[in-house]
C-alpha cells in the first residue's frame, strides 16, 4: 500500500446544497470528480487526521465504487477509523444515529435521495456533521470554495477492502469497521416504540404492506416489520435493495408509488400501507381507502404522540417547512407548544432540536422526524403511526376523520413543474416577486390577499439570516400559496407550487381535494402566469 498524491485542477459547479452535491451518475464517474469533492471535504472541515467518520449509502448504481474511492481517500488523509454498512448500505437515518452513537467526527452519505438511480440517473454524496446533520451552510460553503482551489488530492494505492464481512480489517494505518447496517437503528426503535402493543396489533391479524421501492429500507423493514414485530411475510414489497431501484422512481408519492395507492383504493386494501424512498428518509402513509398527506401526518403525530412511550412525557416543540401547511400549528395552538417555520432543509431543525426547542419536526415532501437522530426517517414514522394505531385502537381513517373533527383541515397539494429551462424559471419567480408589494388588498377567487413576501428565516439558536427561501401569498379564507424553486434534481430546474385552503366546517372537511382546492389553483395561475411564461400547460408531479 502507498500514499499518492494526484495532480488534478478545479472543476466547475461542484457546489454542495442542502442536500449535498447531486450530479448526473455519469458526471461523478468522470476523472477526478469524486475525489476533487472528496477531498473538498476533507480541507472544509479542517482534514481527515486523525477522525472517525462513518460512511453508506442507498446502494444506487456508483455506491460501491464510491465507498472503496472514499476508504482509500480517507486512510490517506490520515483517519484513525471508518464505520461502513455491510455491503456499503446505509439508510440515511441510520448512518445518523451511527454517527451520534459512536459519538464520531461526522460521515459520508451516498444517496440522491428521492432521485431515480442507474448509470444515466442520479448520484449524490454529503456530509453530515457529529451531530449527526446534514453540514450547515458555513461548512458547505468552505467545501465549495476548496474545490475551486483544489490542486491535488492524497489517495492510498490498495485493494479493495471487502465490505460484505461484518469486522474489523486495516486499510493502511486506519481500521475499517464493517456493521450490521440494521442493528443499532433497530434497537434505538425498540427504545422509542411499544414493540409489544405492535405485535399483539398484528397477532390480532392486522394487515400491512410497506413498499420499500426496491431501495435502502428493504432490509430494515423486513427485519423489524415482518421479523420482531410479527407482520405477515411478505408485507414488505419490493424489499431487495437495486442499483437502479428496480427500473423505478423511489420517491413514496401517489405517482411513483402509485400501484400502493391502488392497493389501499381497492377491495383487497390493507389495513395500513406506507412506503420509503431512496435513502429510507421519507415516507408515505395510507389507510383502506386514504392516503395521508405528509402535512396532515405530522400534525397526527404531533397530536397523538404521547400514545408512544418515548414520547409520553410531551413534546418540547413542534417545527416545519415554511412551504408545509398549517395543520400542525393548529395543534401546537392547541396543546400550548412552540411552533416553529423554517426554511426547507433538515438542517434548520437540527439547531432547533440540538437546542432541546423541539421533539417533532417535518416537511411536506414526505419527510418526517424527531429528536432521535438529526434526519428526517421514513421507517420511524411508520412505527410511530402503527404504535398510535395499536393504542388508540382507531383505523387510519378515523383517526384522521377524528383529528379534522378537532382541528379542522388543511386541504394541500404540491404541483412540480420539472426540468424548466432555468431562465423561464427564474423569470416566473421574479415576476411574482415584483408584484408582491401590490398584492395585498387584491382579491382573487382563492380570497383577499392578507400577506405576501419572500420569506426570510432568522434562526433564533444561532443567529443566521437565511434569505430568499420562497415566495408567500396568504388569503384572509385562510387559503395560502407558496411558489419555490428546487434545489433537488440534477439539470433545469423544478417549479414547485404548494397550495393550501383551509375548512373547519365540520360538514365540508370531508370534501372532495380538487374541489376545495380549484380556488386556490385558479389564483396561483393568476398571480404567476406560469403557463404563458413556461409554455406548461400543467404539472409533472402533483402530490
Amino acid at each position: 500500500m502507498e500514499k499518492i498524491r494526484v495532480e488534478t485542477s478545479a472543476i466547475a459547479g461542484q457546489k454542495p446544497g442542502t442536500s449535498g452535491l447531486r450530479k448526473k451518475t455519469k458526471v461523478f464517474m468522470q476523472p477526478h470528480y469524486l475525489e476533487n469533492f472528496v477531498q473538498a471535504i476533507w480541507n472544509g472541515i479542517g482534514g481527515a487526521e486523525g477522525k472517525t467518520f462513518v460512511v453508506g449509502g442507498d446502494g444506487r448504481y456508483f455506491n460501491d465504487r464510491a465507498i472503496q474511492v472514499i476508504l482509500r481517500m480517507a486512510a490517506a488523509g490520515g483517519a484513525s477509523k471508518v464505520i461502513v454498512g455491510q455491503d456499503g448500505l446505509l439508510s440515511t437515518p441510520a448512518a445518523s444515529n451511527l454517527i451520534r452513537k459512536r459519538k464520531t467526527d461526522g460521515g459520508i452519505i451516498l444517496s440522491a435521495s428521492h432521485n431515480p438511480g442507474g448509470l444515466d440517473e442520479d448520484f449524490g454524496i454529503k456530509f453530515n456533521m457529529p451531530n449527526g446533520g446534514p453540514a450547515p451552510e458555513d461548512v458547505t460553503n468552505r467545501m465549495f470554495e476548496a474545490t475551486k482551489a483544489i490542486a491535488s488530492y492524497d489517495i492510498l494505492e490498495a485493494q479493495d477492502v471487502d465490505l460484505s464481512k461484518i469486522g474489523t480489517t486495516s486499510l493502511g494505518e486506519m481500521d475499517v469497521e464493517v456493521v450490521d447496517p440494521v442493528a443499532d437503528y433497530a434497537a434505538l426503535m425498540e427504545k422509542l416504540f411499544d414493540f409489544g402493543a405492535i405485535r399483539e396489533l398484528f397477532a390480532r391479524g392486522f394487515t400491512l404492506r410497506f413498499d420499500a421501492m426496491h431501495a435502502v429500507t428493504g432490509p430494515y423493514a423486513k427485519a423489524i416489520l415482518e421479523g420482531t414485530l410479527g407482520a405477515s411475510p411478505g408485507s414488505v414489497l419490493n424489499g431487495v435493495p437495486s442499483p437502479d431501484f428496480g427500473g423505478g422512481h423511489p420517491d413514496p408519492n401517489p405517482i411513483w408509488a402509485k400501484p400502493l395507492v391502488d392497493l389501499v383504493m381497492g377491495p383487497d386494501a390493507p389495513d395500513f400501507a406506507a412506503a420509503s424512498d431512496g435513502d429510507g428518509d421519507r415516507n408515505m402513509i395510507l389507510g383502506k381507502g386514504v392516503y395521508v398527506t405528509p402535512s396532515d401526518s405530522l400534525a397526527v403525530l404531533a397530536a397523538n404522540a404521547h400514545l408512544v412511550p418515548g414520547y409520553a412525557k410531551g413534546l418540547a416543540g413542534v417545527a416545519r417547512s415554511m412551504p408545509t401547511s398549517g395543520a400542525v400549528d393548529r395543534v401546537a395552538q392547541a396543546r400550548g407548544l412552540s411552533c416553529y417555520e423554517t426554511p426547507t432543509g433538515w438542517k434548520f431543525f437540527g439547531n432547533l432540536l440540538d437546542d432541546g426547542r423541539i421533539t417533532l419536526c417535518g416537511e411536506e415532501s414526505a419527510g418526517t422526524g424527531s429528536d432521535h437522530v438529526r434526519e428526517k426517517d421514513g421507517l420511524w414514522a411508520v412505527l410511530l403511526w402503527l404504535n398510535i394505531l395499536a393504542a388508540s385502537g382507531k383505523s387510519v381513517a378515523e383517526l384522521l376523520g377524528a383529528h379534522w373533527q378537532e382541528f379542522g383541515r388543511n386541504f394541500y397539494t404540491r404541483h412540480d413543474y420539472e426540468a424548466v429551462e432555468s431562465a423561464k424559471a427564474n423569470a416566473m419567480m421574479d415576476g411574482i416577486r415584483g408584484s408582491l408589494d401590490t398584492l395585498v388588498g387584491q382579491t382573487f377567487p382563492a380570497g383577499g390577499v392578507t400577506m405576501a413576501d419572500e420569506f426570510a428565516y432568522d434562526d433564533p439558536v444561532d443567529g443566521s439570516r437565511s434569505a430568499g427561501q420562497g415566495l408567500r401569498v396568504q388569503f384572509d379564507s385562510g387559503a395560502r400559496v407558496v411558489f419555490r424553486l428546487s434545489g433537488t434534481g440534477t439539470e433545469g430546474a423544478t417549479i414547485r407550487v404548494y397550495l393550501e385552503a383551509f375548512e373547519n366546517d365540520p360538514v365540508k372537511i370531508n370534501a372532495d381535494p380538487s374541489e376545495a382546492l380549484a380556488d386556490v389553483i385558479e389564483t396561483a395561475e393568476a398571480i404567476s402566469n406560469l403557463k404563458a411564461i413556461t409554455g406548461r400547460t400543467g404539472p409533472d408531479v402533483t402530490t
